[in-house]
């Protein structure tokens, strides 16, 4: 490279940072609104992101590819986690965020994680003592919201891995199922009680939960007195398969709730991602429902329009995508590689940032893409099921959940689709 083509990069990375520290400054002559997410609404960028670091980091070791292109991630806005501490700490916490966001007439986008035995003592497993203090927590959470504009994602995997879900022996009685539906119904009413919070409960993604039994855990636990609920949190499915599972969560939920008599409280009899009846399902290729190929799902869709139609707008759950980790879609190992569970969501290697996070998604019932998953930090120490410690598409140690990755930042920025270009 050319020294006039460095200094041109370096220019770059310098203006980039500047942009984002000064962010609050250039936004904060946005109009004022009293609905939480309308097409126009604006995210919160924290200037002092760890991709911000890392690009500091990068421009000192003459790194000005990755440097500028930390800088262009920084510039975008990105959830902030909540997984842990005591009520007092939460409450600030929560409190410090918010009023950063709203001196400049931003929305800051809030994950709350840390309901009891969250992720099934796998790679992300901890949360709260017990019921009682996940409440005293989540109190704290809803205190530290105020009356200030905030999204709040709640416990992405809670619905979806269910205690029942971890193992045969993990729940014989139900008891702990129970109290984690309780819990997360108590979360979504505590937060949606604040006055300007749009609340989405966490609902797992395309390739998880067939969409009846989605849907019912999802009334179950709280959904009807949220805004609705997340879909592909941490997880690299493509946007347009998420976003027709998201409006047949949707459908199958009126269907359940509010559809014809005989279908009341039956969630389960919806078509999925794996199954429709309006299929001729006679072995024919392209005649099944198959969650992998979605040329088939136009037999889903015909189930939904016959046996929903149109229901009225206003009575369908609206949701958001999580599209940090999604522009390359799903990554899948070579045919035969690995004999036991390749951890396809696990630090998918390869894979790129996606849409960039927007309120403006033109898509009905989408009310937001956004980087739920803060791109760069690790899921956890994958090991592909092969025994050992070490992860062997990457030949390392993958550091610990909610743990920075420079290597894994560098490669999703890298591999973006969109290309990835500076928030302006």
């Amino acid at each position: 490279m050319n020294p006039r083509s460095l200094r041109r990069r370096a220019a770059a990375v310098v203006a980039g940072l500047t942009a984002c520290a000064a962010l609050t400054a250039t936004q904060a002559q946005a109009t004022p609104t009293q609905d939480v997410i309308t097409p126009a609404t604006k995210f919160y960028v924290d200037p002092h992101s760890k991709a911000a670091q890392q690009a500091l980091v990068d421009f000192g070791n003459g790194d000005i590819e990755n440097a500028t292109n930390m800088a262009r991630l920084a510039s975008w806005p990105q959830a902030e986690w909540f997984t842990k501490g005591t009520p007092d700490e939460v409450r600030t916490q929560v409190s410090r965020l918010v009023h950063r966001a709203r001196a400049v007439d931003r929305t800051p986008v809030l994950v709350a994680y840390n309901v009891p035995g969250r992720d099934c003592t796998q790679y992300s497993s901890g949360g709260a003592a017990s019921s009682a203090a996940y409440r005293q927590w989540i109190d704290a959470f809803a205190a530290g919201l105020g009356d200030s504009k905030s999204v709040v994602v709640v416990e992405p995997d809670g619905a979806a891995l269910l205690p029942k879900d971890c193992g045969p022996t993990a729940d014989p009685t139900g008891e702990l199922t129970a109290a984690r539906i309780a819990d997360l119904a108590y979360a979504v009413r505590t937060l949606k009680a604040r006055p300007r919070t749009a609340v989405y409960l966490d609902a797992g993604n395309v390739q998880w939960r067939p969409v009846g039994d989605i849907a019912q855990r999802l009334l179950d636990a709280g959904v009807g007195y949220s805004d609705g609920f997340a879909l592909n949190v941490s997880n690299t499915h493509p946007t347009d398969h998420n976003a027709r599972y998201g409006a047949w969560i949707a459908q199958c939920m009126w269907f359940a709730t509010s559809g014809p008599t005989e279908a009341r409280g039956h969630a389960e009899r919806c078509a999925d991602q794996y199954y429709s009846s309006a299929a001729p399902n006679d072995g024919a290729p392209g005649n099944a429902v198959s969650s992998t190929d979605p040329s088939t799902w136009r037999w889903t869709d015909a189930w939904y329009d016959r046996n929903v139609g149109t229901p009225p707008a206003g009575d369908l759950r609206h949701f958001v995508i999580d599209t940090s980790r999604n522009g390359l879609g799903a990554w899948t190992p070579e045919p035969g590689k690995y004999s036991g569970d390749p951890e396809i969501w696990c630090n998918a290697p390869g894979r790129g940032l996606g849409p960039r996070p927007t309120a403006d998604t033109g898509v009905p019932l989408v009310d937001a893409y956004l980087w739920i998953k803060i791109p760069g930090e690790s899921d956890g120490s994958c090991t592909r099921n092969t025994g050992g410690t070490i992860d062997p598409e990457y030949g390392v140690v993958d550091p610990p959940a909610g743990t920075w990755w420079p290597e894994q930042a560098h490669t999703l920025a890298h591999n973006a689709a969109p290309r990835l270009r500076f928030n302006h």
